[in-house]
């Protein structure tokens, strides 16, 4: 599972150095492959076969609402396998850079099955209303998803 941050530096031509501890994982667990797409503020990186289980899920809908197409073509539409070259690094295609906002300095944020990419600033900000609105969201999550146990 991925877990923890790390902050990265992006080289010049957009290349970024994947943990080892994640590169382990993706060796270890999977195949090794990772699908990289957009979400609204950052990028989400996931090993083949977690993605592959996304892809079939949305299979379902061949039409369907317009929101789902709609959500289907900024998901699926943007992802992108980025190929772990031999110094345990993802070039990181122009697009998706630009369209989460990274520039040079990166946080890679493990989340179990898929990690993100954050352009640094914007997670630190991120993180802040998570931490002022702590109480409110654990309380939410807790009436609707109960204890976990």
């Amino acid at each position: 599972m991925f877990r923890g941050r790390s902050t990265h530096v992006l080289d010049s031509k957009g290349r970024l150095s994947i943990p080892a501890r994640f590169r382990d994982i993706l060796k270890t667990r999977y195949d090794g492959r990772l699908i990289v797409t957009n979400l609204p503020s950052c990028l989400a990186a996931y090993p083949l076969e977690e993605w592959r289980a996304i892809e079939e899920q949305f299979s379902q809908f061949r039409f369907g609402p317009p929101e789902v197409l709609s959500f289907k073509r900024y998901l699926l539409g943007a992802a992108v396998e980025c190929p772990i070259d031999g110094q345990g690094r993802i070039l990181l295609p122009s697009g998706l850079r630009m369209e989460a906002g990274l520039e040079k300095e990166v946080v890679l944020s493990g989340l179990l099955n898929y990690f993100e990419i954050w352009n640094k600033n914007t997670l630190e900000g991120e993180l802040q209303n998570a931490k002022d609105n702590f109480d409110q969201y654990s309380s939410e999550i807790f009436t609707q998803f109960g204890s976990g146990q």
